[in-house]
């Protein structure tokens, strides 16, 4: 079923998952609403104010040579014009329209920004491309490079275009004072490029000297304070807020609001990086991407408290730990973490070139900050931020409230808590296994149907592939398929989702998974690592799975079980897009290259389903792969139908070559 949101019956499930105390703070929101529609209040003067938080001295000659190098070539591209956002290129950047989407061709209309229909794509077109460039992440890019080469005409042409913008988009009006997430990522931006254009003469006068810049400051951070994210929707975006506006509030801390706006964005910010992660440091959005916008986020925030001389509380330093721990034991041998949940390419701070590794990159940061451990893998690439974060950011032994903890002695493989579990063979064989929970919150807004799924590489390439995202708006047959039960490597019982959607960013109904075995003995030793889980989501059946990988075979087996009612089922195995298939019958031959190699696999599926290969179809939509949000390829999804009657399980050996 495809629900649209923004329908009468959307907002009557929508409020369904929310509690008394969120639908009152929902209330007081919208009568503040039609208050600030009526009446807006004038920007306090500010007299004397000057910048401080800087980079240390040498900050900027401890950049890599080729990190400098990719980040200039990026920078001169923006000064070009040129950018590409979400599979769709521009060529418009110089002189850029801050209301234009270029994939639908449609401008977002003006007027009251809590007005402005931005769920309605053929109101506004797709909102997604309209507010990535004016998070100005691309102009933290251009300040970098001005830092690093002394060139002005970056700083100039930040500086231009910061001017359009404000002039453009005053307070309250327009598309772009709607999500509390932009405006915090826009006020980390802005503190970014104040700080990366220092040495420019003309510095002062864009920010602190400039009225204007001080009058959208203040309005960013005011329209903050008065509408957090609350209740169900308190996952990422409420971090992105609570960390845009405690970094301005250090850096441009010249308001008679800002210690105020200062602690109560400390207090939320710790809160929620505490209920947003598990102990284990995974993030309980289980959507990998927004693992990596939290923890970059947090870093962001705490390197703003440490220049500004603010305490953090040691929880906020001591979950950021715990995440980096996570990403570095969750990472396959070419530091690619899952694809699970939801992601669309949302990064906290940009100021690299493309080519530049986000995971490598973290993992880096956290060696600088908490200290690598023995088992951690080796980053090879190099960076822009790392080094600028570092210099920033106390070393977590040295930053005076952080609490002794122990760290894990050996690489986790398996998060109780989260439900994931990683199972590594010889040549890389990586293999994550999904038994945790659906999603966070009530709404699990960035969840999939993907209990059970299974997702495997051989060398960091996608052999049995999570196909990904691609799109949140505007399509909602596509956003359909990819978040589906038939959209990820598990079994579909009876043609339906294991949990039940009530729109794009909602789910009614959650599957509930349990864990049964985890025994994650490394099989690159010559051993068999052991999973085996099961859910609930199908009600009158039970869907449970075992999964074995055996070192001395190089082999994979996945038995599936549908204990309960009799009925139809379809599985799913995704192939990635690099990955050749020839099907006969119930045998998959499967071939790729990697490194000029070439490699091969067989993959024997269960002889009592009938078994078809299908490849970019799209009525319905059926064997995609989406790289990243916005783009998508074909590729190949090999599909069993049949009859589940419990008197026998359904297995599946993908056995890799020598």
């Amino acid at each position: 079923m495809t629900v649209s949101s923004g329908s009468p019956g959307w907002y009557l499930r929508r409020l369904s998952r929310m509690e008394p105390r969120e639908v009152g703070g929902r209330v007081s929101d919208a009568v503040r609403r039609r208050r600030w529609r009526a009446a807006l209040p004038d920007c306090p003067r500010v007299t004397g104010a000057r910048f401080t938080a800087v980079l240390p001295a040498g900050t900027i000659a401890a950049v890599p040579p080729d990190a400098a190098k990719r980040l200039v070539a990026e920078a001169d591209r923006l000064m070009a014009g040129h950018a590409e956002y979400f599979g769709v290129d521009r060529d418009d950047l110089a002189d850029p329209d801050w209301w234009y989407d270029p994939k639908t061709g449609r401008r977002a209309p003006w007027g009251y920004a809590f007005d402005v229909p931005y769920r309605n794509e053929d109101a506004v077109g797709d909102i997604k491309q309209i507010w990535e460039l004016s998070r100005h992440q691309y102009l933290t890019v251009l300040a970098a490079a001005y830092a690093i080469t002394g060139d002005e005409r970056y700083a100039e042409r930040v500086a231009k275009h910061l001017r359009l913008w404000w002039a453009a988009n005053a307070p309250l009006r327009g598309v772009h004072w709607i999500s509390g997430i932009e405006l915090g990522i826009r006020l980390l931006s802005w503190v970014w490029i104040r700080r990366l254009l220092d040495g420019w003469p003309g510095a002062a006068g864009l920010f602190e000297g400039n009225p204007v810049a001080l009058k959208q400051i203040w309005h960013h951070q005011r329209w903050l304070a008065a509408f957090p994210s609350r209740g169900s929707s308190a996952n990422n975006h409420v971090i992105a807020e609570a960390a845009g506006q405690f970094a301005a509030a250090c850096a441009f801390g010249w308001f008679p609001s800002s210690a105020g706006w200062r602690a109560g964005a400390l207090r939320s910010l710790e809160r929620h990086l505490r209920s947003n992660t598990f102990d284990s440091g995974l993030n309980r959005e289980l959507a990998t991407e927004y693992h990596g916008l939290v923890l970059e986020l947090g870093l962001a925030a705490v390197a703003e408290a440490d220049a500004a001389g603010v305490p953090v509380p040691a929880s906020v330093r001591l979950v950021l730990l715990r995440m980096t721990d996570a990403l570095a034991a969750i990472v396959d041998g070419r530091l690619r973490p899952p694809r699970q949940g939801d992601a669309d390419d949302g990064h906290g701070l940009i100021v690299d070139g493309t080519g530049t590794d986000r995971w490598g990159s973290l993992l880096a940061t956290g060696e600088a900050v908490f200290g690598r451990l023995p088992w951690w893998p080796t980053v090879i690439g190099t960076d822009v931020r790392t080094p600028l974060l570092a210099a920033l950011i106390r070393p977590y032994s040295e930053s005076g409230t952080a609490p002794a903890v122990t760290r894990p002695a050996s690489r986790p493989a398996h998060f109780a808590d989260a439900g994931m579990t990683i199972l590594r063979g010889p040549a890389e064989i990586w293999c994550r296994c999904d038994g945790g929970p659906h999603g966070f919150l009530s709404i699990a807004a960035h969840a999939h149907a993907d209990a059970l799924s299974v997702e495997v590489r051989h060398d960091g390439v996608d052999v049995l592939a999570d196909p990904g995202t691609f799109c949140y708006h505007g399509q909602p047959e596509w956003r359909q398929y990819f978040r589906s039960t038939l959209g990820h490597n598990t079994l579909q019982w009876d043609g339906g989702d294991q949990s039940v959607s009530g729109g794009p960013f909602l789910w009614t109904r959650h599957a509930r998974s349990r864990v049964l075995v985890a025994d994650t003995a490394d099989a690159s030793d010559g051993g068999t690592a052991r999973w085996s889980a099961e859910h609930d989501g199908y009600q009158r059946s039970v869907h449970r799975r075992r999964v074995e990988l055996t070192a001395a075979s190089r082999e994979l087996r996945v038995v599936d079980e549908v204990l309960g009612e009799r009925g139809p089922v379809r599985l799913a195995f995704h192939l990635g897009p690099a990955i050749a298939a020839d099907l006969m019958g119930n045998r998959a031959v499967l071939t790729w290259t990697r490194d000029g190699e070439d490699r091969s696999a067989v993959l024997d599926l269960p002889g009592q389903l009938s078994w078809r290969a299908h490849r970019g179809e799209t009525h319905p939509p059926l064997g995609w792969y989406s790289a990243g949000f916005g783009r998508k390829e074909p590729s190949t999804t090999l599909v069993g139908t049949g009859f589940a009657d419990g008197a026998e399980g359904f297995t599946t050996v993908l056995g890799f070559s020598g």
